[in-house]
């Protein structure tokens, strides 16, 4: 029974081990494109609900017209500025710190702070850009140089650390607490996964399952095209399937890069 098991657990290490090598040179690309769809989406989302956007922030926040105008006008340039820069591979490093702070001036603007389901939603799509700075840093002169660290990659090892911790927390808004059996057995191998994702165990094989697990849920229970779009919840599920698709891609940065020094696959190597 037990050779059973490790046997199926060898099989499917081979199967994710023949998918890596198959998209090697194009998962990078799809990681990032997935990465920064919601940004992508929400500056043109700014572009064509300017007035809407607008009148939102000015009724919220009693800020009045020009500065909620600025409001507006700055989430679209960042964001679609930002998408462009990682697109194009040009100051990505730039674009991640731009895109962070686009992230906490919607975080509050929006009182995301206070709803703990899209707080961590929030979180976790940082945690996509902490791998995506990871990424970016092996990839020229590190913006870090100054950091102590042990070793010349010790910054990135822990951003990627950071990443993969930050990237769980859209799986646990996700978690049903009820006494359904489908609703515990989906609890506990997702738990298992998110686990093993966290400390960096059978990293690749786990993030590529949480990526197929996530993708089937999002195209089940996000699926706005089927909503009119003149109805309100057109909206929540479009915002939803993009946020959700850019933790996809920071899955697949997981997959593409590996967990990074700071994980048990990588003391593992050293055992």
């Amino acid at each position: 029974m037990v050779m059973g098991r490790e046997d199926l657990m060898s099989a499917a290490e081979d199967a994710a081990d023949q998918f890596l090598r198959v998209t090697k040179q194009y998962l990078p690309h799809f990681a990032r494109l997935c990465l920064i769809s919601t940004f992508l989406e929400d500056g043109i989302r700014m572009w064509f609900q300017w007035s809407e956007q607008r009148d939102y922030i000015e009724a919220t926040w009693s800020c009045g017209y020009f500065l909620a105008t600025g409001f507006v006008l700055l989430n679209l340039i960042g964001q679609i500025g930002g998408c462009v820069l990682v697109l194009t591979r040009n100051l990505v490093q730039y674009a991640c710190f731009g895109l962070f702070g686009i992230i906490a001036l919607q975080t509050v603007a929006y009182s995301i702070l206070w709803d703990l389901k899209f707080l961590m939603r929030n979180l976790a799509l940082g945690g996509g850009l902490l791998l995506l700075l990871a990424e970016s840093r092996s990839e020229g002169k590190s913006m870090f140089a100054g950091v102590p660290s042990m070793g010349q990659s010790s910054p990135k090892q822990y951003m990627q650390l950071g990443g993969r911790v930050l990237l769980v927390l859209m799986f646990m808004t996700l978690l049903h607490f009820d006494s359904g059996f489908f609703s515990i057995l989906q609890n506990m191998v997702g738990t298992a996964l998110i686990v093993l994702v966290a400390v960096g165990l059978k990293t690749k094989l786990a993030a590529l399952t949480l990526v197929l697990w996530l993708l089937a849920i999002n195209v089940y229970f996000n699926a706005f095209w089927t909503v009119p779009s003149y109805k309100p919840m057109h909206d929540f599920l479009k915002y939803d399937f993009f946020q959700t698709t850019s933790v996809i891609g920071g899955l697949l940065l997981v997959v593409a890069l590996g967990p990074g020094g700071v994980s048990v696959d990588e003391k593992k190597k050293q055992w």
